[in-house]
Formats: structure tokens, sequence, C-alpha cells
């Protein structure tokens, strides 16, 4: 079991910058994928990023690459997104994933553990 708590969100003007935090408790989070996801008021949940467990490999979606980064640190048991040059759309409540598995990193049925999600408001 892996518990999972996401941070960091706030209400932020276009083009600043936030760090988004997940901790986890139950399990490392060095044998799991990480994702984050989010989802924007009356819309399905999307993927935003990604880092597979066993080498650190990342994947983003179009709409957030060369701005957001996703990172760990194995010994805080915590994964990062940092999140650069936000825009209004960016506006959404972002969700942090785990999972055992090592591919099909974008897609939501990969993961197991989900956390109760951080609400980030870029204001235009």
């Amino acid at each position: 079991q892996v518990q999972l708590v996401e941070s960091g969100g706030g209400l932020v003007q276009a083009g600043d910058s936030l760090r988004l935090s997940c901790a986890a408790s139950g399990r490392t989070v060095s044998t799991y994928s990480m994702g984050w996801f989010r989802q924007a008021p009356g819309k399905e949940r999307e993927f935003v990023a990604a880092i597979r467990w066993t080498d650190g490999i990342t994947v983003y979606a179009d709409s957030v690459k060369g701005r957001f980064t996703i990172s760990r640190d194995n010994a805080k048991n915590t994964v990062y997104l940092q999140a650069n040059s936000l825009e209004p759309e960016d506006t959404a409540t972002y969700y942090c994933a785990a999972s055992a598995k090592i591919i099909l990193l974008a897609t939501q049925g990969t993961y197991g553990y989900w956390g109760q999600g951080t609400q980030v408001t870029v204001s235009s």
C-alpha cells in the first residue's frame, strides 16, 4: 500500500512558477513509477508527466513539455513537479499517482494509487 499526499498548489499569475510535491508513505517510491495528472473543471483528467522507477526516464504531455519537470527524491520519498511559465490553461487539480509498472505511464489505468489532489489556479 502507498499513501500519497500532494501539496504546493496555489493561486499564481501567468508566467509564474510552482513546485508541487507528492509525499509518499507506506512503501518507498524508489520502486514505483510516479505520475502527475490534472483535471480542469468540466474536463477529463489528463496525463501531465511521469518518471519510471527503474531508470528515471521521464515522459511529458506535449502541452507541458519544456515548461514542467518531474523529479524524485528517494531519500525523502517524495516526487516533485516543477511547473514554470504557467498559463491559465494549466489551471486544474493536480494529482499524484504511483504504479508498480514501467510501461504505459501516460495511461491512468496503469496507476493503482492516487492522492487527493492539489489545486493550481493561474490567473491571466
